[in-house]
């Protein structure tokens, strides 16, 4: 096998395991409340990386942090994973998985107009039409095909989902000034992100009312959203002889999110949404080819 077929391997593994994940959010939240979601999901998430890092023989890197660059993945671990995938599951408790999964989708466009006063980059006419274009994808999604009437179906699901761009997408630029090795920095980010994720459960939860099954969706979601696919990801970006060549099977992900939302959580899916993840998409491909 040729190192581009690989990256093709670990990148239709990644867009397979992430279209997997909208449907794992609702199901396991039919079994266990958001906090205690995210603070076992935030548990297997941290020894799947530990024992990446393991198997690649490389826990050593740990060691060469100096005390800045630990602040840094301190503060950004209370971005993600605490607030981010806080804010995230409940709008996934809120809203159904073929309108949480759409809007959280924007976090792309969000980067771009956050770029502008975080890293004094300029909007372009096309930036400005992507923008445009996905957020009346957004009002499509969450009027329910009544865009004009300007009447979400659930306000607060709605703004926690786009609220979770902004963080992530914060927590995108920030990272992007951070050195050292991508893995690690995850892998601590959860790990100092796993206090602030337990203080919440003690405090507006019960830990230990959990059940069987939902264990195991946070296992999964644990395991496939926050640990595993990410380091397939990355491998596939450094295999390919070109990361357009793999990062554009990105695109896939949210149609076939769909599929598993409809066969797995037996939502019916409604036209507005397919229409408005559509326009979503499209603004995502204007923004991200802009400069082509």
């Amino acid at each position: 096998m040729t190192r581009q077929q690989r990256a093709y391997l670990y990148a239709v593994t990644t867009v397979l395991m992430w279209s997997t994940v909208a449907a794992a959010f609702k199901l396991t939240l039919r079994r266990l409340s958001p906090i205690p979601l995210l603070f076992y999901a935030n548990i297997v998430s941290i020894v799947c990386l530990l024992l990446v890092l393991i198997g690649q023989n490389r826990v050593s890197i740990l060691l060469q942090y100096s005390r800045r660059d630990v602040a840094r993945c301190a503060v950004l671990g209370f971005l993600n994973p605490f607030l981010y995938y806080l804010i995230l599951i409940k709008a996934y408790d809120l809203l159904p998985a073929q309108e949480a999964q759409p809007l959280n989708y924007t976090w792309a466009i969000t980067l771009a107009i956050l770029s502008v006063p975080l890293l004094g980059q300029k909007l372009t006419a096309k930036d400005i039409v992507a923008i445009l274009i996905s957020y009346f994808g957004v009002v499509v999604i969450a009027t329910r095909g009544e865009p004009w009437s300007l009447r979400f179906t659930n306000t607060a699901g709605v703004m926690l989902a786009l609220g979770s761009t902004v963080i992530w997408a914060l927590y995108w630029i920030f990272n992007m000034k951070a050195g050292n090795d991508p893995v690690a920095n995850l892998l601590l980010n959860f790990i100092f992100g796993l206090p602030f994720v337990a203080l919440a459960t003690c405090l507006l939860s019960d830990p230990f009312a959990v059940s069987v099954q939902g264990l195991v969706g946070a296992a999964y979601i644990g395991l496939f959203e926050m640990g595993i696919a990410f380091v397939l990801w990355l491998n596939a970006l450094k295999l390919s002889d070109s990361t357009a060549r793999v990062s554009n099977l990105i695109f896939f992900s949210p149609f076939l999110s769909l599929v598993f939302i409809s066969v797995f959580v037996g939502e019916k899916i409604s036209p507005s949404s397919i229409a408005g993840l559509v326009l979503i998409v499209v603004g995502n491909v204007i923004q991200r080819y802009k400069g082509r």
